[in-house]
């Protein structure tokens, strides 16, 4: 029997999201302003959810230059709290079609967890490098500038069909006697749809955007293309989009070791010609069925022995080194560190060494850390892998 949300549910739900969406921002004047009508800003949006009345507000757009340039269009918090409201409500949905070697945008499955699983596919195919091994390295060529709103749509709406019918976990209930699929058909067609270039509020200077390629902003995309960067459903959308491509690669071209974070992608094999054959299929598939196109110029094929760069991490046989472009963007991080509030210069240490602890990186540890400024913060213990408490800080 199809599920349907009483309001004091979506309440519920609502203020739930509005939690996940306040975190970490919970200082912002705009989270502030909000929560200041915090009832009346609920149940404004449950009287818009019910009625189907609801429309997203123009966006902000502007320019970011870390880690690299990007356009970012950001919704208002009202939306950010309806986008945190469908994700509760699908994303372990969605899920439950992606293959396990999907790593973005799911609890659990980061970049630590994508490195891992190449390391192990690596290890697998190369009989832990007992014999020859290739990586082929793929992106696709600014991808969510070319996503075409209408197929992703497609694809989203035939998911949760499909999903319907599904058990939820090991019990007897089906998804649609679990969450309210009329309710998220139409949302899902109100966020996708959504062209954010519509009445956007431009921040910054015209001249941010000079030296930001074409291919990777949305103000200069074709019609119907393009799902905003910054938006939490942009970030769930991007997997299932890819979605039937990762099914491709594993029941077509049957790639058992092959792996995707968002746009970044590999195959693992012994045979070099084999992963030079499969290109051009790929290239066809991302085409003719997504509209999209591989980025030639970073496309790769990699001798395992010899390392392979991803996701921030350069790994080779049985360790593992921090990229260089990784590196170079933490100097430039750690040497901003204000040491004149001895707890945020505990906590941005401490934050740094934890990413330091994924690689092989004692020397690296003891360049970046072991300097005056923060010798007078606090000390770090024998290995430099953890930065003290400061004393002040413990007598407070």
């Amino acid at each position: 029997m199809a599920y349907s949300l009483t309001r004091k549910e979506l309440m519920a739900d609502l203020y739930a999201a509005f939690l996940c969406a306040k975190r970490h921002k919970a200082s912002q004047p705009y989270v502030k302003h909000f929560e200041r009508r915090l009832n009346e800003n609920l149940n404004e949006l449950a009287d818009a959810l019910i009625n189907r009345t609801y429309r997203p507000e123009p966006s902000t757009c502007f320019i970011i230059e870390r880690p690299k340039k990007r356009e970012v269009f950001a919704a208002q918090f009202r939306d950010r709290v309806v986008h945190h409201l469908y994700y509760n409500y699908t994303h372990t949905l969605f899920e439950r079609t992606f293959i396990q070697d999907t790593y973005s945008c799911i609890p659990g499955r980061g970049t630590h967890y994508g490195v891992e699983r190449l390391k192990k596919h690596i290890l697998s195919e190369s009989r832990s490098y007992t014999r020859p091994c290739y990586v082929l390295k793929l992106d696709i060529r600014g991808y969510f500038m070319h996503i075409d709103r209408r197929r992703l749509l497609d694809i989203t709406l035939r998911s949760l069909d499909k999903m319907r019918t599904h058990r939820v976990g090991n019990g007897r209930k089906t998804w649609e006697g679990e969450i309210d699929f009329d309710l998220i058909t139409w949302l899902t067609r109100e966020i996708i749809l959504l062209n954010p270039v519509i009445g956007c509020h431009m921040a910054g200077d015209k001249s941010d955007w000079d030296g930001l390629d074409a291919a990777k902003s949305m103000l200069k995309a074709k019609e119907g293309l393009g799902m905003p960067i910054g938006n939490l459903t942009s970030q769930l959308y991007s997997n299932v989009y890819l979605n039937i491509f990762d099914q491709f690669m594993k029941l077509v071209l049957h790639c058992a070791h092959y792996g995707r974070y968002v746009d970044d992608a590999y195959v693992v094999s012994t045979d070099r010609r084999w992963l030079l054959g499969i290109v051009p299929r790929i290239r066809q598939y991302l085409a003719d069925e997504l509209g999209l196109e591989l980025h030639i110029g970073k496309l790769q094929i990699y001798d395992a022995r010899q390392g392979v760069a991803f996701l921030g991490a350069y790994v080779k046989p049985y360790r593992t080194y921090i990229d260089n472009r990784s590196l170079e963007r933490m100097r430039t991080g750690v040497a901003e560190i204000d040491t004149s509030d001895a707890d945020a210069t505990y906590r941005s240490v401490n934050s740094y060494l934890g990413v330091l602890s994924h690689y092989s990186s004692y020397n690296i540890r003891r360049e970046l850390m072991l300097n005056e400024r923060f010798l007078r913060v606090s000390t770090f213990d024998n290995d430099i892998s953890t930065f003290n408490k400061p004393i002040k800080s413990l007598a407070a």
